[in-house]
């Protein structure tokens, strides 16, 4: 199955794809309506404009340094996962998208790397916990938010992932306990995006180590703005042999004539192999 991500509402309805999500929070705070057409897509930690509006929402690490898009490591600015009101305010936003349509993708679920976040709020909490290990508590944060946020989601529920499979990576980065989000996780959604996709080893070895680690079933997100249409087809090809599905990132028209191409082959019979062999 193959799907499309966007922010365009006209690219939804495209029959080219048997899925769409569609942005109605993405990590800039830009805000569109819920579509009844498209799985709905909320960013949820990713927030520029929560973190310009209200700076004491940001993480921050042990030596008050907060995870915004001005320092390194960071393309946009995070609010911290322990902030209620903003919690509520997320599922505010996750009661209208569910109005609409009862499937809806989390994206930007979790902590910004390991060293977040040492804010008031997050040390008084870590004090008043059960928890003795600063990451055992981080991922019980993720677990229970993501738990408070499926129990507002009566159909599928998609999270994206890091694309690190490394056993403890997503743990230790993020507080993304994969065990624990499977209870309440139909299905997780892993970015692998690439400028080119001129080499696609890398993409099958991240791909395998997904597959190796989740019991539930997971698919990859591939970039497509401007990419040959040739290096896009062999990425999906790719992809599909490992994930459930395969859903292009942000340019419906590059992926819509990827998997015309795709089918054109198939009915075609073409090798794209060495011919005189």
């Amino acid at each position: 199955m193959y799907g499309v991500v966007t922010r365009n509402p006209d690219e939804v309805a495209w029959d080219d794809f048997d899925r769409a999500f569609y942005e109605v929070k993405d990590v800039t705070g830009r805000s569109a309506e819920p579509l009844p057409d498209a799985v709905n897509m909320v960013s949820c930690f990713g927030d520029n404009a929560a973190a310009d509006a209200e700076p004491s929402l940001v993480p921050v690490d042990d030596q008050g340094r907060p995870a915004t898009r001005e320092r390194t490591y960071f393309d946009w600015a995070y609010i911290c996962p322990t902030r209620e009101e903003y919690r509520e305010g997320l599922l505010e936003i996750i009661d209208d998208c569910v109005a609409v349509n009862e499937d809806v993708r989390l994206d930007d679920v979790g902590f910004p790397r390991p060293e977040y976040c040492r804010c008031d709020v997050c040390e008084a909490a870590f004090a008043e916990s059960e928890y003795d290990d600063r990451f055992a508590w981080r991922a019980a944060v993720i677990t229970d938010f993501v738990a408070d946020a499926t129990a507002h989601i009566p159909g599928k529920t998609y999270l994206t992932c890091y694309p690190d499979p490394y056993p403890g990576h997503l743990y230790e980065r993020a507080g993304l306990d994969l065990e624990a989000l499977e209870a309440h996780v139909d299905e997780f959604v892993v970015p692998l995006y690439d400028m080119a996709y001129e080499t696609t080893y890398w993409l099958e070895v991240i791909a395998k180590g997904f597959q190796s680690q989740l019991d539930i079933p997971f698919s990859i997100e591939l970039y497509a703005i401007d990419i040959e249409l040739e290096n896009l087809r062999k990425a999906t090809e790719v992809a599909s042999a490992y994930a459930n599905d395969v859903y292009f990132g942000y340019e419906a028209s590059n992926a819509r004539a990827t998997l015309r191409r795709m089918k054109a082959d198939a009915r075609e019979g073409v090798s794209h192999g060495d011919p005189s062999r």
